[in-house]
C-alpha cells in the first residue's frame, strides 16, 4: 500500500472545472446529449467469474477488534512497546488488588510468553474495543480462560457496565495443579456497547488467553468472524480474497518467532505463525501501530474464502521490504527457508491428509483441500531488481512442484515511474503470468485514465489490480471509481482480477482512508465506494459487448495559478524567487531582503525571513505551503533557489496554485529522500504525473526552474532539463460499458455520469431483439454525500423502465451510476 498524501477539498464538479478539463454547467438541471452504440454481433472480452474480489489487510484494526469476533482486547497480555509506544502488557486491563504480567518459565507455552499472575482476592477487568464490550440482549457468549493455581481457586466471571450487570455471573472452579482451559457461557440480559468483563480469583492464580466470543459468529464457525462484517463482504459476491497484506507482508524482520531469533516482535507476516491452536500462535507487532494476536490466521482466511465462494489468494514475503523500509535481505539460508515455507503453504491448502501440512489442516477441522490456485510473492517492493531476483527463485520452486499454481508478481507501489517501468520490464522479459498493480489517486486521475489498459500488450502478463481507490469516501470518489471500472471491464482480457483497498476501518483506529466498510464495536456501514463495488460485483456479466459512446465537449484551458513553496518533514531555505511571463514581463521578484508580505501561509510549519532567505524551521511539519501571485497567471517561468537545511526529505516547489486543494508541485527528495516527482493535487487528492529516483543533499543550494506553456511544463534542475510533461488528458465524466449475462441472456448497460448535468442518451442496441422493460438500479446522490452510521444518502434504488427498444433514449441523472438489465428475446 503506497503512502499517498492527500486532503479533502472541493466538489466533484469543482475539481473538473478547476482543472480546466470540462465546462462548468450553468444550472444543476442542465442536460448534456450523448449517444451509446452497441454492436451485439461483435465479440468482446470474456470476463472471468473471479474478475472482482476483496483485499483484506489488518489495517485500521480490521482483524482484532474488527472481523475477528473476539471481544476481549489483549487477551493474552502480549501487548508491548514494540507494537505501540503507549502499550504495556496490561493495556485494556485494570487490576483491582494485586496482579502483574510475568514472562518466565511458568508460561503457558514457549510461543505465548506472557501471563497474568493474579493475587488472592484480586480481580482483573477488560475494557474491550472502542467504547467497551458489546453484547445484545438474549444472545449467548462463550467465555474461556487458561488458568493454573497451586492450591486451586474459584474464579468469579461477570459482565457489567456502568448501569449494572449484563448477564448472570458465572463461577469457574480451577483445579489444583498446572495449566488447563476452563469455560463458561453467558446469556446477555441487556444490550450494551460499554460492557466490561471481570475475572476475580479467590486464591492466587495465573491466567492467560482470557476470551469472550459471541456464539453467533458468521456461519457459526468456531474462533469465528463478526457476523455483520463478514456478511457485508459476502454480499459483494467476491471472486477472490487477497490476504493478509499489504505492508504486513513486506515489512519488518524475516526471522521467525523463536528462541534462536530472540523472539523478534517486529516481523513480516509469516503464515506458520498463524495456524494451530490459538494459544500456541505467535504474537507480532502490526506495521500500522498496534498488536496482532493472529487469532485470525491463515486457516481462518482460507475458511472465510470458502464460506463466501471466493478464490483464496495469499501473499507471502519475498525478503525485500517495502512501505518505506526498502531493504533487501541478503541471507541465502533464510531465503531457502521462506521458499520452503511457501511450498508448505500450498501443501497446507491443497495437500492430502496424509501429507505433513495437509494433516495439520485436517487436524484444525478441514480435511478437504482449500483449492489454492493463485499465490502472490511480494508486495509493492521499491527495489525491483532485488525483488525480482528473489521472485524468480520462488517461482521456479513453486512451478517445479506445483505447476498448476499461478505465481503473481508486482510492479511496485505506484501507477507509473521508474520503479514501475523497471518492474514491468523484468516481468515481461521473464514471461510472468500475472503482475499486481497498486495505485491510490485523485478522482480526476480515475476519470482521465479509463483507457489505461486499452494499450496493454494482449500477449504479455495479465494484470491483477490488487489495490486501488480514489482519495475519499464521498460519492464523487465512488463515481470516479465507477467510471474507471467500466474501463477495467472493457479490458477484461488483460485485467483478470481487481480489488478495492482497504476493506475495513474501525472508526476509532484509522491509519488509512478511504475504506470500503466502516464500523465500531456495535455497528457497521457501507461507504459510497462499497455501493459502487457491490453494484458492479453483482452485475458483472460473462462477456463484454462492444460499444462506443460520444464524449463530453471539453475545454482545455492553459494551466493557470500562482506559485508556492513548501516542505515535508524538512527545514529549508528559499531565495531569489522570480516569475516571468512568456512576454518577458516580471510578475513576481522576491529576494527576501525585506519582509515576506507577498506570501500567504496556508499550510503548517513556521516561516520567517532570515538573512535574506525565506526559511521554514519546523522539521516535523508536513505540507507547509506558502503561495504568492495571481491564480489567473498562465504561461510563465518560475525560478527559485532552494537549500535543504535538515530533515527527512527535500523541498516542494509549487506552480498552477489555485487554492489549498488544487495545484501542481515538484516534489524534490520526497519519499524519505529517495525520489523526486511532479504531483498534481485536485480536490485535495494527489496523483503522480512523473517521477525519478534521486536525493537532495543537505546544505547545497539548488537552482530550480519551471517553464509553463499552455498545458506543457518543463522542469530544470541546476540548469539541466530534469523532465517535462503535458497535462492535456480530459477527465471524461460520461463512461459506459455493456456486458452480457450468459445465464439470463440479459444485456447489462452500465453508465456513469459524474457531472452535475443529466445525460440524455440515445442508445442504439444494434438490432438486438429486446423486451420493452428493463430492470434499473441507480446510485444517485450529491457529490459530497458520505454514508455514516446514522445516514445513508448513497444507496441503490431499483426501478423499471418501460421504454426499451432497439433504439431508445434514456436520461441518466446527474452524479449517478445506472445499470440497465435488458432481457433479450
Amino acid at each position: 500500500m503506497s503512502r499517498t498524501r492527500w486532503r479533502l477539498g472541493l466538489t466533484a464538479t469543482a475539481f473538473l472545472v478547476a482543472a480546466g478539463l470540462v465546462p462548468a454547467p450553468a444550472h444543476a438541471e442542465d442536460v448534456t446529449d450523448y449517444a451509446i452504440t452497441v454492436d451485439p454481433t461483435a465479440r468482446g472480452a470474456k470476463i472471468d467469474d473471479t474478475m472482482y474480489g476483496v483485499f483484506f489487510e489488518d489495517i485500521n484494526r480490521a482483524a482484532d477488534g474488527g472481523l475477528y469476533a473476539e471481544l476481549v482486547q489483549n487477551r493474552s497480555f502480549e501487548y508491548s512497546t514494540a507494537d505501540n509506544t503507549s502499550y504495556t502488557p496490561l493495556t485494556s486491563w485494570a487490576v483491582d488488588g494485586t496482579g502483574q504480567v510475568v514472562d518466565d518459565d511458568g508460561r503457558l507455552n514457549d510461543r505465548n510468553r506472557n501471563y497474568l499472575s493474579l493475587g488472592a482476592g484480586s480481580a482483573v477487568t477488560n475494557a474491550g474495543y472502542n467504547t467497551g464490550i458489546h453484547v445484545e440482549a438474549g444472545k449467548r457468549y462463550d467465555f474461556s480462560v487458561w488458568a493454573r493455581a497451586v492450591s486451586g481457586s474459584a474464579l468469579d466471571v461477570s459482565l457489567q457496565d456502568a448501569d449494572g450487570t449484563l448477564a448472570a455471573a458465572r463461577k469457574v472452579a480451577v483445579k489444583k495443579g498446572g495449566w488447563a482451559k476452563y469455560s463458561a457461557a453467558f446469556t446477555a440480559t441487556r444490550t450494551s456497547s460499554t460492557g466490561r468483563l471481570t475475572v476475580a480469583s479467590s486464591a492466587a492464580a495465573a491466567l492467560d488467553m482470557v476470551s469472550l466470543f459471541p456464539r453467533d459468529t458468521y456461519k457459526n464457525e468456531p474462533n469465528g468472524l463478526r457476523k455483520d462484517l463478514a456478511e457485508k463482504v459476502a454480499a459483494l459476491h467476491p471472486g477472490f480474497v487477497r490476504f493478509p497484506g499489504g505492508c504486513l507482508v513486506n515489512t519488518g524482520s524475516m526471522e521467525d518467532y523463536s528462541e534462536a531469533s530472540g523472539y523478534q516482535r517486529k516481523r513480516s507476516y509469516q503464515w506458520k505463525d498463524t495456524i494451530g491452536p490459538v494459544e500456541e500462535r505467535a504474537t507480532n507487532s502490526n506495521f500500522w501501530g498496534y498488536n496482532q494476536s493472529y487469532g485470525l490466521g491463515y486457516y481462518e482466511y482460507f475458511r472465510f474464502a470458502e464460506d463466501i465462494g471466493a478464490m483464496p489468494l495469499p501473499v507471502v514475503p519475498a525478503l525485500v521490504t517495502g512501505c518505506g523500509q526498502n531493504k533487501a535481505v541478503d541471507d541465502e539460508a533464510l531465503l531457502k527457508r521462506h521458499i520452503q515455507d511457501t511450498l508448505d503453504l500450498i501443501e497446507f491448502a491443497n495437500g492430502p491428509v496424509t501429507s505433513t501440512w495437509g494433516r495439520k489442516r485436517a487436524q484444525m477441522g478441514h480435511p478437504k483441500p482449500f483449492h489454492l490456485t493463485h499465490l502472490e510473492v511480494g508486495n509493492e517492493e521499491n527495489l525491483p531488481v532485488e525483488f525480482f531476483a528473489r521472485f524468480k527463485e520462488f517461482r521456479a520452486a513453486i512451478e517445479a512442484k506445483y505447476p498448476d499454481v499461478t505465481v503473481v508478481s508486482n510492479s511496485g507501489p505506484d501507477d507509473s515511474g521508474s520503479t514501475f517501468d523497471t518492474a514491468w520490464q523484468l516481468n515481461r522479459d521473464a514471461n510472468v503470468a500475472m503482475v499486481d498493480e497498486h495505485y491510490y489517486n485523485s478522482p480526476q486521475w480515475f476519470l482521465q485514465n479509463n483507457d489505461r489498459y486499452d494499450s496493454y500488450d494482449r500477449n504479455g502478463p495479465k494484470v491483477f489490480l490488487g489495490e486501488y481507490a480514489s482519495q475519499g469516501n464521498a460519492f464523487k470518489n465512488g463515481l470516479s471509481e465507477a467510471a474507471f471500472m467500466t474501463g477495467l471491464e472493457r479490458n477484461a482480457d488483460v485485467v483478470k482480477l481487481a480489488s478495492y483497498a482497504p476493506l475495513f476501518a474501525n472508526e476509532d483506529s484509522v491509519q488509512w482512508r478511504p475504506d470500503l466498510v466502516w464500523f465500531n464495536n456495535h455497528a457497521s456501514w457501507n461507504s459510497a465506494n462499497y455501493e459502487v463495488q457491490k453494484l458492479f460485483m453483482n452485475n458483472v456479466g460473462d462477456r463484454v459487448v462492444p460499444s462506443t459512446a460520444t464524449g463530453t465537449p471539453s475545454l482545455l484551458a492553459p494551466i493557470t495559478g500562482a506559485v508556492g513553496l513548501s516542505t515535508w518533514a524538512t527545514t529549508a531555505a528559499y531565495d531569489d524567487v522570480k516569475v516571468t511571463g512568456a512576454d518577458g514581463v516580471t510578475l513576481l521578484s522576491d529576494d527576501f531582503s525585506g519582509d515576506a508580505s507577498r506570501w500567504t501561509h496556508t499550510g503548517g510549519g513556521s516561516w520567517s525571513v532570515q538573512d535574506g532567505q525565506y526559511v521554514q524551521t519546523d522539521v516535523a511539519a508536513e505540507n507547509t505551503m506558502v503561495s504568492a501571485g495571481d491564480p489567473s497567471w498562465h504561461d510563465y517561468d518560475l525560478h527559485v533557489k532552494a537549500t535543504k537545511k535538515s530533515g527527512k526529505e527535500g523541498f516542494l516547489v509549487a506552480f498552477g496554485v489555485k487554492d489549498t486543494g488544487n495545484y501542481y508541485w515538484w516534489n524534490l527528495g520526497g519519499w524519505n529522500n529517495t525520489q523526486s516527482a511532479v504531483e498534481q493535487a485536485t480536490d485535495g487528492g494527489k496523483s503522480t504525473l512523473m517521477s525519478k529516483a534521486g536525493t537532495i543533499e543537505t546544505g547545497r543550494a539548488y537552482d530550480i526552474d519551471v517553464k509553463v506553456r499552455g498545458r506543457q511544463v518543463t522542469l530544470y534542475l541546476d540548469g539541466q532539463e530534469w523532465g517535462s510533461f503535458t497535462d492535456d488528458k480530459p477527465a471524461e465524466p460520461f463512461r459506459q460499458v455493456v456486458t452480457k449475462d450468459k445465464k439470463t441472456g440479459d444485456l447489462i448497460v452500465k453508465v456513469v455520469n459524474a457531472q452535475s448535468s443529466a445525460a440524455r442518451t440515445a442508445i442504439d442496441l444494434g438490432g438486438a431483439k429486446v423486451a420493452s422493460k428493463a430492470r434499473v438500479t441507480t446510485l444517485a446522490a450529491a457529490p459530497d454525500a458520505v454514508n455514516t452510521e446514522t445516514s445513508t444518502p448513497v444507496a441503490p434504488v431499483s426501478s423499471t423502465f418501460s421504454g426499451v427498444a432497439d433504439e431508445f433514449t434514456y436520461t441518466f441523472p446527474a452524479n449517478s451510476v445506472t445499470f440497465l438489465r435488458i432481457k433479450q428475446r
